[in-house]
């Protein structure tokens, strides 16, 4: 979830103004002191290259800045021109932080949505560096309205940017992933789309979808080593400033959401994991079944599973499903049990 300012959303947005009164936000001593306080070892990608997309700002600057600081060598991508003749493109200025630093990076200002641009950005790195690691699909856009105000226009371009802009990047890096058995993909979704968020039925089920790829592309490409996962961010954008007050705006830094990237992103990342991450906090989101019952296939079955469909939806022996087969092997087998039993 990015917070977002919309309109048809002030209930959230008086819930987090509530939230920051609470947590009173005194986050000292500073983040990075306490982490490294914790823990000597850090993460290293030295050797590594990375593609980030959306890279320009909020997210995906962070994560890119991130990478770099820790040995990556960068790909910088956003969609977009330079402000005026001579000006930056929000890449090239990230670009420009990272070679200030000491880092390596490239910029690219190409749609995600455009596979030829896509591919010529892979290309650009195979060039310059011969392999790629890492792809974070970050690029993203909101067109937040209500259902019954949404049009099909604003629904469609938010689905394109978000699914088919990560499946474009996927699909360019997956062969060479595959050739050098490796590669760390992270998928971005949000909150809005595991759980449902007011006026975000496009953003939420383009968001949705992303788990879904990552489900499967987690089964196709763990035996060469390519890892898939998604990451859930709760983060400030410039949407939000003048809207929130800012001890709720400097809770939710995008910053905050990076280390969570970086485990997604590691050499010994987990595979098909939902990370969750806001404020300091971190999480795991699952897609689950429970165990179910077997009802029958008589005419009469609507009324018995309306009757019992507490005992369906309990879940006290959910599971997490290893790949979609497992649903078919619970009800076959459920069957099969019920009919040796008759």
């Amino acid at each position: 979830m990015r917070i977002s300012a919309s309109a048809d959303r002030k209930e959230t947005g008086q819930s987090m103004i509530k939230f920051g009164a609470i947590l009173n936000l005194r986050m000292t001593p500073p983040y990075e002191e306490r982490m490294m306080n914790q823990h000597s070892d850090k993460l290293d990608f030295s050797g590594r290259v990375a593609i980030v997309t959306g890279a320009g700002g909020g997210l995906g600057r962070q994560h890119a800045l991130a990478l770099a600081a820790r040995g990556a060598k960068v790909v910088v991508n956003d969609f977009g021109k330079p402000a005026s003749e001579g000006a930056l493109t929000a890449a090239e200025a990230v670009v420009a932080e990272i070679h200030a630093a000491g880092g390596s990076a490239i910029a690219n200002n190409g749609s995600v949505t455009d596979a030829d641009a896509m591919a010529a950005m892979v290309q650009e790195a195979m060039t310059a560096w011969g392999r790629i690691d890492i792809l974070v699909n970050n690029a993203g856009i909101l067109r937040d309205k209500s259902f019954t105000k949404m049009e099909m226009d604003d629904f469609r371009l938010v689905m394109e940017v978000h699914v088919m802009g990560a499946v474009v990047c996927t699909k360019a890096v997956w062969d060479i992933m595959r050739a050098q058995n490796y590669g760390r993909i992270v998928m971005t979704t949000s909150s809005s789309g595991l759980y449902g968020n007011f006026g975000q039925s496009n953003y939420g089920a383009a968001k949705m979808a992303l788990v879904g790829l990552m489900q499967t592309l987690s089964i196709e490409g763990a035996k060469f080593d390519i890892r898939v996962n998604c990451l859930a961010p709760t983060a400030a954008t410039q949407m939000t400033q003048g809207i929130l007050p800012p001890e709720v705006l400097k809770a939710f830094q995008p910053e905050f959401v990076t280390p969570a990237m970086l485990v997604l992103a590691a050499d010994d990342a987990p595979n098909r994991t939902i990370l969750c991450a806001g404020a300091g906090t971190f999480a795991a989101a699952n897609i689950t079944m429970t165990n179910g019952v077997w009802i029958g296939t008589d005419t009469d079955t609507p009324e018995h599973l309306h009757a019992q469909l507490a005992e369906v939806t309990d879940r006290k022996a959910e599971t997490v499903p290893k790949s979609g087969a497992a649903q078919g092997m619970n009800e076959g087998l459920k069957a099969a049990n019920a009919h040796s039993e008759n």
